[in-house]
């Protein structure tokens, strides 16, 4: 029997209470199904880490998890310590060395929630979004000089590579060839940004003659938030720059209902390092300790880490299991606008999981 070794990483706020919840669903799935066992590593890093011990994790964690088969974690942010270090110092700090640079964020109405979107004509919102997760607008280069005279400049340097623009681009490419529709809208900002996303451009031209069977188009990044929202259905697969998918992914979990239902996968696709699984709703210290957060974008979350250790038969029970939970208003929380909370979406989760037509 195959044993999966995995790196659960909590974070802070309520990533304990998901990644407990995710946990519990998973060690169930794996007694249900039979054929794969998983191991959990517990890992206390974060805001609370940071205070005993000045850093958001150890500085040899990375060599702690790099031999781990995924990695799930729950979320970084605290409300006593400044965003940009609680991100460096931890989600980064795993992303980047360990070249998770294929970001994907699926999202579609799950049964039983109301979107926004839900009377647009059409097919129902069903997308997927890649995230460039290395460069870009987050590479970190930059700086600060004369901090605090009047003079005082700072800069936040957008760094594209040609590697890593066309590896992106690619795995979009092949994701959409993947899908039924065989669609993929590439969003720039090539007519303010001349140079890095004009080159974004010519690589996506370029790359898009290695898939002759898909069909691809072109939006600036402020017009693509209307294109979400008025005309969703004319998107399929989505590929976008750091910063640009950030904002957009967090549009298209609202349009489908609540931030706490969508899932990220943050993919090493050549599978030199581990790649890590979570839920992209944040810390959100206002709900922590109310046992009444949203678990289902970790149990999504995890059906992607299934799907990449492949375990397709266990990621389509999963995901079966979660579609029979939402469709149940007696079992959303209150994102949803129900009153169920996290354990007891965590145990119907788990009853469907254990129920033999699932």
């Amino acid at each position: 029997m195959k044993t999966y070794k995995i790196a659960a990483i909590p974070g802070d706020g309520i990533g304990t209470e998901v990644i407990d919840a995710g946990v519990e669903v998973l060690k169930a799935l794996a007694a249900r199904d039979g054929s794969f066992a998983m191991r959990f590593d517990h890992f206390d890093w974060g805001g609370d880490y940071y205070q005993k011990h000045g850093r958001m994790m150890p500085e040899n964690g990375r060599e702690q998890i790099k031999d781990h088969d995924a990695i799930l974690f729950g979320s970084a942010g605290h409300p006593d310590i400044p965003d940009h270090i609680t991100l460096w110092g931890l989600r980064l700090a795993i992303c980047q060395p360990f070249d998770q640079y294929a970001n994907v964020r699926p999202t579609r109405i799950l049964p039983g929630i109301t979107s926004p979107l839900r009377n647009v004509s059409g097919p129902e919102l069903d997308w997927v979004i890649v995230r460039e997760n290395s460069e870009g607008e987050y590479a970190g280069v930059g700086g600060r000089v004369h901090q605090g005279f009047p003079e005082e400049a700072a800069t936040d340097v957008s760094l594209m590579t040609r590697a890593g623009v066309t590896r992106i681009m690619r795995f979009a490419f092949k994701l959409a060839q993947s899908r039924p529709r065989k669609l993929l809208t590439v969003v720039t900002k090539s007519n303010a940004q001349r140079h890095a996303m004009v080159m974004w451009d010519e690589i996506a031209v370029s790359v898009a003659q290695e898939f002759p069977d898909v069909t691809w188009d072109k939006m600036l990044v402020d017009a693509m938030t209307m294109r979400m929202t008025l005309k969703p259905q004319t998107l399929d697969t989505i590929v976008a720059t750091n910063l640009h998918a950030d904002i957009l992914s967090d549009l298209a979990a609202a349009l489908a209902g609540s931030l706490g239902i969508a899932p990220t996968a943050n993919l090493n696709p050549e599978r030199k390092f581990p790649s890590m699984f979570e839920p992209i709703h944040g810390s959100a210290f206002d709900i922590m300790g109310k046992g009444i957060a949203n678990p289902v974008g970790t149990f999504w979350s995890a059906v992607m880490m299934l799907e990449h250790l492949g375990e397709p038969a266990a990621a389509t029970r999963l995901m079966k299991a979660i579609e029979r939970v939402t469709a149940d208003p007696d079992l959303h929380t209150p994102d949803l606008g129900g009153a169920a909370n996290t354990r007891k979406v965590t145990e119907a989760v788990i009853g469907a999981i254990r129920a033999e037509n699932v």
